[in-house]
């Protein structure tokens, strides 16, 4: 005989809280506290209950719904991602339901990894998981998860832009118009991405034989670009510069104009990225087109795939999981040149 199926009854009373509050946490209210909602989930998994949105994926096999975790959307990346990774579901027929988390510690992703699994989805993207230690990750057992920009070391999929690639290619440039050197304003010391592009810039000019500056460190902001570019205007050498986003080269740019600099006269910039603005700006800005819609597109392929069962079982050597790493365009435009004799 089948055991009658848990109920939410059965969580509100293991968990010693109301049916309205158990209600609450299924369908991903806030007005939670975390110690509550906590407890409530664990009390679901205990007794193995899952919401009736599940009724739907009974009848059909699935949800057609898909999780994102995202940290900071505020910023370029972030939101450029989870754009794409929209439309790329939308496309195949998915709906998302987006979690926005104040951090990646790992009890932040596993709580939120843990309250979408109970609110019907099929499958979870984690959007710039910067966790180092993907070992104390806990995710919910058998949830499809794949990543982008993570050092999970191959426990999950990943699937990335080729930041390295595309940071060698901007070095390569400047260096190829005859600069002696190439300054860099790097982005947060915590930022995948902003560490796979320092580590390339420093690695293109040692393999020039080239000491490398000393880099300036920004946050990804305009302002702080500014004043990167206002230390560089100290440095006698500073004929090139590579900066590791585009707001941030906006920001030197506007530091050397007010000091009376022409660029790419007296300073050729390159930036990151390709936002909408870079080729806007006075003159516009030679930078790396990072491939948002396509590192969304098979974020999605790669999670229906696993979804499905339909995953090629082939790894990366010395990986479990596979990477995939999308290629980085480099786009030349006005602000970059030969130095001046």
């Amino acid at each position: 005989m089948t055991p009658p199926r848990a109920s939410m009854s059965d969580v509100a009373r293991l968990a010693g809280v109301s049916g309205q509050t158990v209600s609450r946490v299924a369908n991903g209210s806030l007005n939670v506290s975390p110690e509550t909602r906590q407890r409530v989930l664990e009390a679901m998994d205990s007794v193995g209950y899952t919401p009736n949105t599940a009724a739907r994926a009974l009848r059909s096999g699935s949800f057609d719904t898909i999780g994102v975790i995202a940290h900071r959307l505020a910023r370029t990346g972030e939101s450029s991602i989870v754009e794409a990774v929209v439309q790329a579901a939308r496309g195949a027929g998915h709906t998302v339901t987006l979690l926005d988390i104040d951090s990646t510690e790992h009890e932040d992703v596993a709580e939120a990894a843990s309250r979408l699994s109970h609110q019907a989805i099929d499958g979870l993207i984690i959007i710039r998981a910067e966790i180092e230690d993907a070992g104390r990750l806990a995710l919910p057992a058998g949830l499809p998860v794949v990543v982008t920009d993570a050092t999970f070391g191959g426990r999950l999929p990943m699937v990335g832009a080729d930041h390295a690639g595309g940071a060698r290619a901007a070095v390569e440039h400047l260096l190829e118009l005859g600069h002696p050197t190439v300054h860099h304003v790097a982005g947060p010391g915590d930022s995948i991405p902003a560490r796979a592009r320092l580590l390339a810039w420093r690695r293109v000019l040692e393999e020039r034989g080239i000491t490398a500056p000393e880099p300036l460190r920004g946050d990804w902001s305009a302002a702080s670009g500014r004043a990167a570019g206002e230390e560089l205007l100290t440095r006698d050498d500073a004929t090139a510069v590579f900066c590791a986003n585009d707001e941030m080269a906006a920001g030197l740019m506007r530091a050397w104009a007010e000091a009376g600099r022409e660029i790419p006269r007296d300073l050729s910039v390159v930036g990151f990225d390709d936002i909408p603005l870079a080729g806007y700006l006075t003159p516009p800005l030679t930078t790396v087109r990072q491939p948002f819609a396509a590192v969304g597109r098979r974020l999605v392929e790669e999670l229906l795939a696993r979804i499905a069962g339909t995953a090629p079982a082939a790894a990366l050597e010395g990986s479990g999981e596979p990477a995939e790493l999308v290629p980085c365009e480099l786009v030349v435009r006005g602000s970059t040149a030969a130095p001046r004799a």
